[in-house]
């Protein structure tokens, strides 16, 4: 897709800009001439003016009556909303079998139901304005079921469809909505990840987990930083029309993104096997 000719600064709304992939798009993005919103849990009261940019606000993405205040605070401040980056996102690691109902409502509230929210209270004003565009930021697990990260993958997954959902019914309004899937980028996952409380050495996935994750860190470890996530994302903004679908980071891992759709499922199965070591 081309990008439209003639750059336009928008209104931008970043969730979860606290740190990682977040941050670096609220960054670049002002510094590019948006003027963008950030969010965190524990920003700063909202401002009466933007005096700042990027302007952090407090946002909690598993509260209803926190993400509508945010919203609305947003259209107050600044009249629009033009994009919406949906980055805020947990990830929990351990077996399925382990891990409790409680861990995985955590989890898919916090990455799915969490876009969800943001969408939902956005799309209003969107609708009126007959413009919008959402980047929902997914991951190389909302493609491939990652061993030992199933409540991760499962957030992906369901922000994936619902994306594809979302697509369709808003474009009469002259509204885009994307995925950008991330592979392995150095960011603050990897000190944050969340191991299921019984996840223990008493368990019988204990080593199983520990080397499948291993592998993760080390991907994350080497991979690149989030501002080149952030460029794409500068790119994707100025498209007309954008594609459903886009990936970042590694070659292989981009194009694993793609091969999955070509290869034979038992084949696919076992290079992800492999490459995460039991």
């Amino acid at each position: 897709m081309e990008a439209s000719s003639r750059k336009v600064n928008k209104v931008i709304l970043v969730v979860g800009a606290s740190s990682g992939f977040g941050e670096a798009c609220a960054q670049l993005l002002a510094k590019n001439g948006h003027t963008v919103i950030g969010t965190s849990r524990r920003a700063p009261p909202i401002p009466s003016q933007l005096t700042s940019n990027p302007t952090m606000i407090p946002l909690d993405v598993k509260s209803d009556e926190s993400v509508a205040m945010a919203v609305k605070a947003v259209i107050e401040l600044c009249g629009r909303v033009d994009v919406v980056i949906n980055s805020a996102g947990i990830g929990y690691a351990g077996s399925v079998e382990d891990m409790s109902m409680d861990e995985y409502r955590d989890q898919l509230d916090t990455n799915f139901f969490g876009a969800v929210r943001v969408t939902k209270a956005v799309l209003p004003n969107m609708r009126q304005q007959r413009s919008g565009l959402f980047i929902n930021i997914s991951s190389i697990g909302g493609f491939m079921g990652l061993p030992f990260q199933s409540a991760y993958s499962a957030s992906k997954f369901a922000l994936e469809g619902f994306t594809e959902s979302l697509r369709v019914e808003v474009k009469p309004f002259g509204i885009r909505a994307l995925i950008l899937q991330p592979g392995d980028f150095k960011t603050g996952i990897t000190d944050n990840r969340i191991f299921c409380e019984a996840n223990t050495s008493e368990s019988v996935y204990h080593k199983a987990c520990k080397d499948a994750i291993d592998t993760t860190i080390s991907g994350e470890l080497s991979g690149q930083p989030p501002i080149e996530l952030a460029k794409k994302v500068a790119k994707l903004i100025q498209l007309k029309e954008p594609s459903v679908r886009y990936t970042c980071g590694p070659t292989m891992q981009c194009l694993a993104a793609k091969a999955k759709y070509w290869m034979p499922a038992s084949v696919f199965e076992k290079l992800i096997t492999s490459e995460f070591k039991q």
